[in-house]
């Protein structure tokens, strides 16, 4: 499992997948959301603006490991 910090107490899904660098730009990000490539906790996500919270778990199809989110301190 890797662990990804925010600064923030939340972070729309979207600009995560920004932040943790596993897509380049807000339109792969969106292609990988609306196709329900992404699981939050384990449930498929297809909104762009799920908030992302520290102690969520993602999953991404084609991804290896699990991502947990933290805060940073």
């Amino acid at each position: 499992m890797k662990t990804i910090e925010i600064h923030t107490e939340e972070i729309r899904l979207d600009q995560f997948l920004k932040w943790a660098n596993l897509v380049s730009s807000g339109g792969e990000a969106k292609m990988l959301i609306v196709d329900g490539m992404v699981r939050i906790n384990g449930e498929v996500i297809t909104s762009r603006g799920k908030k992302i919270r520290p102690g969520d778990e993602l999953d991404i199809e084609g991804l290896e490991e699990t991502l947990k989110v933290e805060r940073a301190v």
